[in-house]
């Protein structure tokens, strides 16, 4: 098994991936809690990870089954470490949900698979009993962390119900052999350390999800000042970064505190050495947003428009192919539909929803092939397709049930080793 955890890019070729298949859990939300578990609408759970096996496949045809990783799997595995791991996780659930001290026998009987699952779903099947609600957002992994250069940032949600996510995927990035020598190595940040991440003089507290985090280059990182991260963690996490030597830069992206754009990758994401996929009004336009750039040494540079800093710091050729084709009301419903949150697995080759045709013909306009994932994977399988040839395509995803959770390829992937 590979230890290797490296990511300098959002578009460097894709090596290693974690995913979550949506589980159980997400068929027991009810129209009523939906909104309170930040879910936006109910699902059709078999549509949805038929869907998800598909978006897999296509990952697996890239990188190979292997490199894949599950996250309940990954979380079987920490848990399979030792007794001891076992035991303090029990202990820490049955506190922070607050259940009856008699479920812990429960709990304890459970082997690491069952006891991965019923963690996640919140079902405990051998006693036919709820124990706790679902995690809904756990397949959206990009969330949970963010691989920085040879770093892991474990993040730390806005919203309580993400809080299980936080500490389950604490338990994976100490517990788990892939990163154990990481922790070993004082290579993991965790945000939820809140001696070295401690709440403001005015009470804020640290929040950041992985979805406001992109690394551009191994000098340039990026974190968005959105609904869901606010300025005291970026800048905490800044100073901790620049103590370190991880980065040079920390660029906070401010952009309305809005649901429409919870996250930046929501409304950019760099697909190319000279392509980013944008939402015009706030990317190129500069509507509500600005960017500031904090930088090791102590000095600092401030932007307009997201344009404007992409331009001028990373890359002064940059094109912007953008959602709709810029144009209302399209730019808005398929922003909407993550028509902007893509996932590169090599520069020039993405994954994407396949139901923004506006932002389709946008691609064709800039020299892209769109090629449908069923396709795709009957071309591998009838082997007149070779990924490794395959150049300026969007690969684009079945997404009538995994779009309704609103998050796309970009949000479903967390990356821990591109080349």
């Amino acid at each position: 098994m590979s230890t290797r955890v490296h990511v300098d890019s959002e578009i460097g070729p894709l090596r290693r991936i974690i995913v979550h298949r949506p589980d159980e859990g997400i068929a027991r939300i009810s129209p009523r809690r939906a909104g309170e578990l930040l879910f936006d609408d109910i699902v059709h759970l078999p549509q949805m990870q038929a869907e998800h096996d598909v978006f897999r496949k296509v990952l697996e045809a890239f990188v190979g089954p292997e490199n894949v990783l599950e996250t309940q799997q990954l979380l079987q595995e920490a848990i399979e470490t030792d007794e001891e791991t076992k035991a303090w996780m029990i202990e820490r659930v049955i506190d922070y949900e607050e259940l009856p001290s008699f479920y812990k026998p429960k709990l304890e009987v459970l082997d690491a698979t069952e006891l991965a699952e019923t963690l996640i779903t919140g079902y405990h099947k051998k006693e036919d009993l709820i124990l706790f609600d679902p995690i809904p957002n756990f397949i959206f992994t990009r969330d949970l962390a963010a691989v920085v250069n040879d770093h892991v940032i474990i993040t730390r949600a806005a919203k309580e119900a993400r809080f299980r996510e936080n500490f389950l995927t604490r338990l994976i990035f100490w517990s788990h052999p892939i990163f154990r020598g990481m922790r070993e190595e004082g290579r993991l940040i965790n945000l939820n350390h809140v001696d070295e991440f401690p709440p403001s003089r005015r009470g804020e507290v640290v929040s950041i999800e992985g979805g406001d985090i992109m690394i551009l280059n191994r000098d340039y990182l990026l974190i968005g000042c959105s609904e869901r991260t606010n300025a005291h963690a970026i800048h905490s996490l800044a100073r901790v970064l620049f103590e370190r030597q991880v980065v040079k830069n920390v660029v906070q992206i401010n952009i309305p505190k809005d649901r429409s754009y919870m996250h930046i990758d929501t409304i950019f994401t760099q697909i190319h050495r000279h392509h980013v996929v944008a939402y015009k009004p706030i990317v190129v336009d500069g509507l509500s947003s600005n960017v500031e750039v904090l930088r090791h040494n102590g000095t600092s540079s401030f932007y307009h428009s997201i344009r404007d800093f992409l331009t001028n710091e990373i890359n002064p050729n940059m094109e912007f192919i953008l959602s709709g084709k810029g144009i209302s009301p399209y730019q808005e419903r398929e922003q909407w539909t993550d028509g902007c949150n893509l996932v590169a697995v090599k520069p020039g080759v993405a994954l994407t929803y396949d139901r923004n045709p506006y932002t389709e013909e946008a691609f064709r306009e800039s020299g892209y092939r769109i090629l449908h994932a069923n396709d795709f994977l009957a071309g591998i399988e009838a082997g007149t397709l070779d990924p490794d040839k395959l150049e300026m395509t969007i690969i684009t995803l079945p997404s009538n049930e995994l779009s309704r959770a609103r998050g796309g390829s970009h949000c479903m992937t967390c990356p821990v080793e591109r080349m």
